[in-house]
């Protein structure tokens, strides 16, 4: 780490309550030239919150979701998936290296606004504001490479940056810095909200929703519990949004849901958003995009009927999970050779479209499915396009494609669901301009997440109860059947009855929004769910999955971190 190129993207905060933003990169802000006014100590405070859309630390975070049980993909994070990732995968490093940007980002304005001569109540929120950054980053880290070289304030890039060569501290002395910078901004004087000019900056209760992530992390679940409840006080406003949708849209920023959350812009002029388009949407999505990421078969089987019931295909098309002739004669349409036109249409079709009515609405508001309709864009315009997979008449497999009105996907020769959630329909009245910067906010934390995570906390102190009526907030927001309200399926009293429905709940609930893997790593589920072949919808193998019980649960330290510090140690098994 001798090296760390920091580029702090100086950020206004506009009125409209979004990143307003002059984009010059420095090298290094001179504590002698800059941090002197409350405007400087802003200015730089905003370009910490603008490094966390680092390409590997934030901006494609949902990507991880390919290795977990909610999604496939192909091409960047492959390498997961299939076990061949090595300490000099460009991701990982990649990683390593916006982590470590947004950390010395904040330790330069730590230092900066300390020596600065502003208003001290004022300097107390910076600081605290900057410590929850530096927290934030930390932890992200350590999720993925356990223990972390710790620097902090004291680490001076203007006169250290060749000299960066701790070694790696201890797990627990890495979450203890990161509990003690987040107890710090706890007592900082964060405003229990912002106005809309300032939002998107850290309150007190992003501050304890991180803080009670860690604390269940770490397995401190009482803690957790007085971490998470402290978020759910009143005068914090947040409240689940009303439509779950919408949350992933452009009329979904600044909810009262978010209690974290990057705000992105994708106006023309404004080009400050994150890839959701680019790798989660289709050739068929505004600016023609990869579908680097797409659901998995597993996700779509598991959503729910809207009473609970579990879903089961064979009891639509009996032999259907053992026959893939059965899947052939459900999904494949009849259509001219050269793929212009669908001829005819399995009398199953509308079967599975009532069923889609039937299942719980967080699945049609997450994923295309076949037989279902999304607008996209072709030619410079919005266009409906119609999703099928078709033969030919002599049963020759037809690939039809977005100037003909139909959706197709770009990894030839897959056949799977695609992506809804955080994918522009048209262009979102004119909003998303560019697929790399779609308009819609990420939240790191969610009012919704916060609930199943102090779920899951108050099931593993015993109160099963509690745990259940946090997860039935979750699931009256989409109209669902709640837990223990009569039918035998519904039942949910014991511990591992009630750990089930967190783990499918939070698939519901947080699919394409990246944090699935890092459940399944924490629960240690990862190596009993990621070694097996991914199907498709008609059947097809479309690759096999390798997760190492004894190295995957960490990432290596990257190889050229350990070139530049010697005193660097890598993981077991890398």
């Amino acid at each position: 780490m001798k090296k760390i190129y920091l580029y702090i993207i100086v950020a206004f905060m506009a009125m409209n309550g979004c990143y307003d933003l002059d984009r010059s990169p420095f090298d290094q802000l001179s504590s002698s030239t800059f941090w002197r006014t409350e405007d400087q100590c802003k200015q730089g405070l905003m370009g910490v919150y603008a490094t966390f859309k680092g390409t590997d630390l934030y901006g494609k975070q949902f990507l991880t979701d390919i290795n977990s049980d909610v999604a496939v993909g192909y091409d960047q994070y492959e390498a997961l998936i299939l076990g061949t990732a090595t300490p000099t995968t460009g991701f990982l490093n990649g990683k390593w290296q916006n982590g470590y940007n947004a950390i010395q980002g904040a330790n330069l304005a730590i230092r900066g606004i300390s020596s600065s001569e502003i208003d001290e109540e004022t300097k107390k929120i910076f600081i605290g504001e900057a410590k929850f950054l530096r927290a934030l980053a930390y932890f992200h880290l350590f999720d993925y490479f356990g223990g972390l070289p710790i620097y902090d304030e004291t680490t001076n890039l203007e006169t250290d940056i060749n000299n960066l060569d701790k070694p790696r501290s201890s797990a627990e002395a890495t979450r203890e810095f990161i509990m003690k910078d987040l107890e710090d901004a706890t007592q900082a004087g964060l405003p229990d909200k912002w106005d809309g000019a300032n939002y998107g900056r850290a309150t007190k209760s992003s501050v304890y929703a991180l803080l009670g992530k860690v604390q269940l992390h770490n397995k401190d679940y009482q803690a957790a519990i007085n971490s998470f409840e402290e978020v759910l006080k009143p005068q914090y406003g947040h409240s689940l949004h009303p439509d779950f949708a919408e949350l992933f849209t452009p009329a979904g920023n600044g909810s009262p849901e978010a209690v974290f959350t990057i705000v992105n812009i994708g106006n023309i002029g404004q080009m400050y958003g994150m890839p959701f388009a680019f790798y989660a949407g289709t050739r068929n999505t505004r600016g023609s995009c990869w579908n680097n990421t797409v659901p998995s078969t597993g996700l779509a089987d598991m959503y729910e009927y809207k009473d609970g019931r579990p879903f089961d295909w064979d009891e639509l098309f009996p032999g259907y999970t053992t026959n893939n002739d059965v899947k052939e004669r459900v999904w494949r349409c009849l259509s001219t050779d050269d793929g212009t036109k669908i001829l005819e249409i399995p009398e199953e079709a509308q079967t599975i479209m009532d069923m889609y009515e039937q299942r719980d609405p967080r699945m049609s508001a997450t994923l295309i499915m076949p037989y279902t309709q999304y607008l996209g864009w072709y030619s410079n315009a919005p266009r409906e396009m119609d999703f099928y997979f078709a033969k030919k008449a002599d049963g020759g497999i037809v690939g039809l494609n977005e100037a003909n009105g139909f959706m197709r996907n770009n990894r030839g020769g897959w056949e799977t669901y695609f992506w809804r959630k955080y994918v522009p329909e048209g262009d979102w009245d004119g909003t998303a301009t560019n697929r790399e910067h779609t308009p819609v906010n990420y939240s790191i934390i969610r009012l919704a997440d916060v609930y199943l995570m102090l779920a899951e906390c108050y099931n593993e102190t015993g109160n099963q109860d509690k745990a259940v009526e946090y997860i039935n907030k979750v699931r009256a927001r989409v109209d669902m059947a709640l837990l223990n309200s009569g039918p035998a399926h519904l039942e949910a009293r014991t511990k591992e009855e009630v750990f089930n429905r967190i783990f499918k709940e939070k698939a519901y609930e947080f699919a394409n929004e990246g944090f699935r893997d890092s459940d399944l790593r924490r629960w240690k589920l990862s190596h009993t769910m990621l070694n097996k072949d991914e199907f498709g919808i008609t059947g097809k193998r479309l690759l096999t999955r390798k997760f190492n019980k004894d190295r995957d649960y960490l990432w290596p330290i990257p190889s050229d971190e350990i070139e530049k510090n010697e005193s660097l140690t890598q993981n077991p098994g890398w």
